[in-house]
C-alpha cells in the first residue's frame, strides 16, 4: 500500500444480497492488495475505482462479511453455531473462488472436511455433488459407508434430496454387500 500509485484511495460500502444490507467503509487499497478480483474491480479505468458503493448480488451479508473480515484480518470466521459453520464454509469457499482468494478457499475446504459428521455428511455430500467437489464427495461417501448407523440415527437419510446422490449411496451399499458376501464365501 506504500508507493503504489495504481492503488485506489478511499473506502467503499458494499450493498449485499437481495435484502441490500450494507457493509460500510471498507478500505479499497487493502482489498486490492489481498484480492486480484478487487484489484481489477478498483483498477485504473474501472467505474468502481471512484464509486462509494458497490452492489454484491448472490450472497448474504454474513458470508460476504466473513470474506471481507478475512481479507482485512487474515482470520477465518465461520460463525458460532456448529450446524451453520459447514454451510458458511461452503458459501464462503464459493466467494473465495469468485474473488480469487486461494488461501481462504483452502481454509474453507479444510473446515468442510473437518465438519463431516453424522448429521452433516448427507447435506455436505449433496453439496459436494452439486459443485463437483470430488475430494469432499469421496470423504462424505466414505463417512456414510463407515458410519451408516450414526448417519441414519441423526436423520441423515431423511435429509437426502438429490436422486443422483441417492443412487450413488445405494451403489456403495450394494458394493459393500457384495464384498461381504465375497468374504464369507472365501472364509
Amino acid at each position: 500500500m506504500w508507493g503504489d500509485a495504481t492503488l485506489p484511495e478511499g473506502k467503499v460500502t458494499f450493498i449485499v444480497g437481495d435484502d441490500e444490507e450494507r457493509l460500510e467503509k471498507v478500505s479499497k487499497n487493502l482489498l486490492c492488495i489481498r484480492s486480484v478480483f478487487f484489484r481489477t474491480m478498483f483498477g485504473i479505468g474501472m467505474k468502481e475505482r471512484d464509486a462509494d458503493e458497490v452492489t454484491v448480488p448472490n450472497t448474504d451479508l454474513a458470508t460476504f462479511t466473513a470474506l471481507i473480515r478475512y481479507l482485512c484480518t487474515d482470520q477465518l470466521d465461520l460463525g458460532e453455531e456448529e450446524g451453520e459453520q459447514a454451510r458458511r464454509a461452503f458459501d464462503l469457499r464459493e466467494l473465495a473462488q469468485m474473488y480469487q482468494v486461494p488461501r481462504l478457499e483452502l481454509l474453507c475446504a479444510q473446515a468442510l472436511q473437518e465438519s463431516v459428521g453424522p448429521a452433516s455428511a448427507v447435506p455436505l455430500l449433496e453439496a459436494a455433488h452439486t459443485t463437483g467437489d470430488g475430494r469432499l464427495l469421496a470423504q462424505c461417501r466414505r463417512y456414510v459407508a463407515d458410519n451408516a448407523a450414526e448417519v441414519r440415527a441423526s436423520g441423515g437419510v431423511e435429509q437426502l434430496r438429490d436422486l443422483g446422490v441417492a443412487k450413488g449411496l445405494l451403489g456403495d451399499a450394494l458394493d459393500q454387500v457384495a464384498e461381504l458376501k465375497g468374504n464369507r464365501t472365501q472364509g
